[in-house]
């Protein structure tokens, strides 16, 4: 530890070209696929998998669907901070082989049940092979804090695009090698993504805390007691819970309004799903560029409230189906692509990453709640209750993000010091902080020595001069 004279001369940031290098872009778009390839085979059998259900032996009721198509999300939710913390002490790469295996053994098992039972169980396996956060923590070590923003972008478009393709996909697949044929494509695929892990990823220098993309038990009593985060956190939950209780009944509700077999489904969601993307994707750029969040991510909570009463009261008609499916996708996409974002920016800057934590941690759990409540209220009151019941929590929601801070128009700014960083002291830190705040449009600031790294929050309408950051550290 040095004196508290420690001057910020040794602290010049390296400041990095604004491409990603060969070896950053190979380790976003290979860590991006094994999300991919995973989410894929987990979705495929949302359109479908009800149906399937309701032939097997004993006809299990709508509840048992429900927690066959839920029950993931619990382990998820329960193995995702173990592994990750598993990972700072193993390695990464030796961790995501662990969590895919099991993820692969869990697809078996579901691929050979001969009845629900055994399919909960191969779900629940499924779940404990968490690897989502180990998978980012490995791509914080592989990214220059700089790109790391742009690189978990890519894998959040992949993620979406991976759902859009599986509803698509799910009905074809169907109709070629079945439900159990898909679980087993899902571990065959998982098989593929450890083979990409071992000789596509490449291997990180060194493996450390980032304060950005890992959670921490230290930073959770904070973003546990931040209120603004909570309703961002009980509106994920809220969504995916909407999401897999939908799935329960919705592929019933089409067959039984129209005929249409479900391995035809396809040609429903696929309009759906275009119109959603093409309306979703100028309502983001508003959003962003206007400052008008809020605004839009609000509206978006209205317009998914007013798809769940659609869907109570048509659930009967196909186009009354088809008109709330095409509402329900316009605004769970607005809602999914923004809620990262609003996060981002509400997070305190030192603790985006177990903020990221707990916002996952929330998404599993809805996947978990929405299957199991959902396949109960469909089987004692009928299939209007299911929506009765996401309506009641898309309400409630809409209260909460009306009341809500509208997020900063902020943008965030990461700069790598020197090792020498290492040795300031806290006076030293506070020093640095001070004079950094002092700077025009600078809302916040993190200064983490021991990752080496200067976290800046910056006013998006205020003009801002790098040169003067820069000058500050170089002293």
């Amino acid at each position: 530890m040095t004196t508290s004279n420690h001057s910020t001369d040794n602290l010049i940031t390296e400041v990095a070209s604004e491409a990603m290098t060969p070896v950053e872009m190979r380790a976003t778009m290979s860590l991006a696929s094994i999300y991919g390839l995973r989410m894929f085979g987990m979705f495929s059998i949302l359109p479908i998998f009800a149906i399937y259900a309701s032939t097997l032996p004993e006809k299990p009721s709508s509840l048992m669907i429900g927690l066959a198509l839920g029950a993931y999300g619990l382990t998820q939710a329960l193995f995702q901070l173990p592994f990750g913390m598993a990972s700072d002490k193993f390695g990464r790469k030796p961790v995501i082989y662990l969590g895919l295996a099991i993820f692969a053994i869990g697809s078996m098992v579901a691929a050979l049940a001969p009845n629900i039972e055994i399919i909960i169980l191969g779900r629940v396996i499924q779940g404990a092979g968490a690897v989502s956060a180990v998978v980012t923590a490995l791509l914080a070590d592989l990214t220059r804090d700089e790109h790391r923003t742009k690189a978990m972008a890519t894998i959040g478009a992949t993620i979406g695009v991976a759902f859009a393709l599986s509803l698509v996909g799910g009905p074809l697949l169907n109709q070629w090698i079945g439900v159990p044929g898909i679980f087993a494509m899902t571990g065959f695929l998982t098989l593929v993504a450890i083979a990409v892990v071992k000789f596509v990823v490449p291997d990180p220098i060194s493996s450390h805390y980032h304060s950005d993309a890992s959670a921490t038990t230290a930073k959770l009593k904070e973003v546990l007691k931040n209120t603004q985060l909570l309703r961002l956190n009980y509106g994920i939950f809220a969504l995916h819970a909407a999401q897999m209780a939908m799935f329960v009944v919705v592929p019933f509700a089409i067959i039984k309004s129209s005929g249409i077999h479900e391995n035809q489904h396809w040609q429903i969601y696929l309009p759906v799903l275009l119109v959603s993307f093409v309306l979703m994707v100028p309502a983001i750029i508003y959003a962003e560029k206007k400052s008008k969040m809020k605004l839009v991510f609000v509206s978006a909570i209205a317009m998914m409230l007013i798809a769940q009463l659609m869907f109570a009261a048509s659930i009967q008609h196909f186009w009354g189906i088809v008109a709330s499916l095409t509402l329900y996708f316009i605004a769970f996409n607005i809602l999914e692509a923004s809620l990262p974002s609003i996060i981002s920016k509400m997070a305190p800057a030192a603790a985006k990453g177990t903020a990221m934590g707990v916002y996952n941690t929330s998404q599993s759990l809805g996947a978990f709640v929405g299957g199991a409540f959902g396949g109960y209220s469909a089987h004692v009151f009928g299939f209007p209750s299911v929506f009765i019941f996401c309506s009641i929590m898309m309400f409630l929601w809409l209260v909460l993000a009306y009341s809500m801070q509208p997020p900063p128009a902020v943008r965030t700014k990461m700069y790598t010091m020197r090792e020498a960083a290492i040795d300031m002291n806290s006076e030293s830190v506070d020093m640095l902080i001070s004079e950094l705040s002092k700077l025009g449009g600078v809302i916040e600031v993190a200064v983490l020595p021991q990752e080496r790294t200067v976290i800046l929050k910056l006013d998006k309408m205020h003009d801002w001069d790098e040169a003067q950051v820069l000058k500050l550290l170089r002293g």
